[in-house]
């Protein structure tokens, strides 16, 4: 049922829609990603429909819609990943378009048939590149024939452990035992001797079948202390391909990227044209279209690999918007209607340099797990070159169920420095209360040596992070409605890191004390 049934659609005098004339979209997300598309519709003047399960009925993704209509209970295979559920919403609502976001249906092909079949515009490629590139079994072939350099591997014909065993042992140790399906790092070892690998493998299956319903497995070459470099890229249906630059995804926690960045420290002219034209010639292999991101290992000499494409929409595409100046939702809103990517597009410049940091909802000093509960006080941090994307807000709950991603900070300045800088100061004036996050190790992150000098790789916070503990002791509750109480009243509140500089709320310039403080004046 809707939560705001006849509710009129915003109007905008902005730029007009694409050329079919997609008029209103179903944003089957949740959190920043659907808040990230309604801002883009709303430019355009399409109605923007949010969904919503059962403990996200106040989330701000749904606030923020034009119509906003309940899915189901929290599992997401009851509400977000419920295909019947969508689709019908999708018709109660005057929907002619589905924007997947990332996550959840975005990499389904099954979904994006079903929305064709429905008469609804799959905002996003075709599902025959959406199969082509969701094993990365079939990837890797088709990567081969066409010119694209792949990591030494197998090809995973055969699932029997002792021969896939055989092939690592050809291939040489240390190597990568991985998932076909997914992604994420889930289904994946790293195996340093042949006598692990029976029981690597076996572990690296079962946890495929829990997380993908798959459990093929293959096994590739480990790479020592890579770089992680995508490309993104961009196709329409009337023969264009181009790449919009690249981003740097090295820093990554348990194969989860928190840090990106572009241009790579890394990169040159030559290297860019190179892994560019590669990155071009995977999305022709396919017969892409829409926004899709070729990811490479570049290894200490140069020399790069394909390593697998994601046919959608990435976490890390603002940095992309903010070098290029293109909005990445609206290409793809472009591209779906059947309209030309635009000479902007297809002739990108890139200028200046924009880092993005991933906030987490997650406990740094008990192994960085995964935190829960109300947000009871946040102030973003804004200024020259600043952006926020997010969705969070006071008195927001913050659900167990869903990725514990709450906010990503983006900065933009004319060289690394500049942008560095202004991370650092972004970082030092987010203040998040009531639920543990990781601002404190971004911070960490980011005033190492080695982070300063662009010297990164995959093993980055291995081998410069391993021992790291936060230096902050967790305040009791009155500690953070102090805080809180202090920010409201005019206080000046600095992130809450272990060097944060604090006054005393009791000592606020305004009409309001504490009787017993300083002597009780």
């Amino acid at each position: 049922m809707s939560a705001k049934a006849g509710k009129s659609k915003r109007q905008s005098s902005a730029s007009p829609a694409p050329s079919t004339m997609i008029r209103k979209v179903l944003i089957a997300n949740r959190g920043e990603i659907a808040i990230r598309i309604q801002r883009t519709l709303r430019e355009l003047g399409i109605g923007a429909v949010a969904v919503y399960s059962e403990p996200d009925a106040r989330a701000s993704h749904v606030t923020r819609a034009d119509e906003a209509y309940l899915l189901g209970p929290a599992e997401a295979a009851q509400s977000y990943l419920n295909q019947d559920k969508l689709i019908e919403v999708a018709h109660q609502a005057g929907c002619d378009a589905v924007h997947p976001g990332y996550g959840f249906l975005s990499e389904n092909a099954a979904f994006a048939r079903r929305c064709a079949d429905a008469g609804l515009v799959f905002i996003g490629p075709p599902p025959v590149a959406i199969e082509a590139m969701g094993s990365k079994i079939r990837a890797r072939s088709i990567m081969q024939q066409s010119g694209v350099p792949v990591v030494p591997g197998s090809d995973g014909a055969s699932q029997d452990l002792a021969t896939l065993e055989k092939a690592a042992t050809a291939i040489g140790f240390p190597v990568l035992v991985k998932a076909s399906a997914g992604g994420g790092g889930k289904g994946m070892r790293i195996v340093e001797r042949a006598a692990d690998f029976k029981s690597a493998a076996a572990l690296a299956r079962g946890e495929a079948e829990k997380a993908f319903g798959d459990g093929t497995l293959y096994v590739e070459k480990y790479l020592e202390g890579p770089r992680h470099i995508e490309f993104q890229v961009f196709a329409d249906a009337h023969g264009h391909f181009v790449h919009l630059f690249e981003r740097e995804c090295s820093i990554q926690r348990r194969h989860q990227k928190i840090i990106e960045e572009t241009p790579s420290p890394a990169m040159t002219p030559d290297l860019r044209a190179r892994m560019g034209e590669a990155a071009v010639a995977a999305a022709r292999a396919v017969d892409y279209r829409g926004a899709g991101t070729i990811e490479f290992l570049l290894d200490a000499h140069g020399d790069f690999y394909f390593l697998e494409m994601n046919t959608r929409l990435q976490v890390e595409h603002p940095i992309t918007e903010m070098v290029t100046g293109l909005d990445l939702v609206r290409l793809q809103l472009e591209v779906a209607s059947g309209a030309p990517l635009p000479p902007e597009a297809l002739a990108p410049t890139q200028r200046g340099h924009a880092l993005e940091c991933r906030i987490y909802a997650e406990d740094p000093a008990r192994g960085f797990l995964p935190g829960s509960g109300t947000v009871q006080r946040i102030r973003h941090p804004g200024g020259p070159g600043v952006r926020v994307d997010g969705a969070l807000r006071d008195g927001l709950e913050v659900s167990i169920h869903y990725d514990p991603m709450l906010a990503k900070v983006i900065t933009v300045g004319r060289d690394r420095d500049e942008s560095w800088l202004r991370m650092r100061r972004a970082l030092a004036e987010f203040v998040i209360l009531g639920i543990p996050t990781n601002l404190t190790y971004l911070q960490a992150i980011l005033e190492t040596q080695a982070y300063r000098r662009g010297a990164l790789t995959t093993h980055f916070l291995a081998d410069h992070l391993k021992d790291w503990k936060p230096e902050m002791v967790p305040l009791p509750d009155a500690g953070w409605a102090a805080l809180a109480l202090h920010d409201l009243v005019g206080g000046r509140t600095r992130g809450v890191t272990a060097d944060a500089s604090v006054a005393s709320p009791w000592d606020t310039l305004s009409g309001w004390r504490h009787a017993e403080s300083n002597g009780g004046r």
